[in-house]
């Protein structure tokens, strides 16, 4: 399915480092409702440094509110429009799960060029998080081992 040519009302570009990029298995949920407008528009990276993990018995990338600590993380920038914004909050659990923020990325590309994102961290958890293994980019097919497991159950409770 392709996404609606119209991009009605304001747009907010959205960095998304995990299951939500290319290739990778919740991908197709940008894809999944014809209502809302999104767009890929370029990788990037962070500016600021965080801690990606890969947490859970689910095997969940996780950003963790950290800054200056880990890596400069690599992942997609797409711009979206209200609805689906608003869809990426209720998927996110966002403010109760992840936190919503801006921050600014670079643009993978010769221009090195930064943008102002939103990208969606975890701000309450576990300081033991941060002994686990820190990633600079998340595949769930990487040589890590450890496949993303879709579950609904996964909870606060697991940070």
């Amino acid at each position: 399915m392709a996404s609606p040519p119209v991009a009605p009302g304001k747009l907010y570009k959205v960095f998304v480092y995990g299951t939500l990029k290319r290739g990778e298995p919740n991908h197709n949920w940008f894809c999944s409702d014809r209502e809302g407008y999104y767009k890929f528009l370029y990788e990037a990276k962070t500016v600021e440094k965080f801690p990606l993990i890969i947490g859970t018995k689910y095997n969940i990338p996780l950003l963790l509110y950290n800054p200056g600590t880990g890596n400069h993380v690599r992942g997609e920038v797409y711009e979206v429009d209200d609805r689906v914004l608003a869809k990426l909050d209720i998927l996110e659990d966002h403010p109760n799960y992840y936190v919503r923020n801006l921050y600014d990325v670079e643009v993978i590309n010769e221009t090195k060029d930064v943008a102002n994102v939103w990208i969606y961290l975890i701000k309450n958890f576990r300081q033991e998080l941060l002994d686990e293994t820190f990633y600079e980019s998340y595949s769930s097919s990487g040589s890590h081992g450890r496949r993303y497991v879709e579950s609904e159950d996964s909870s606060l409770d697991d940070l």
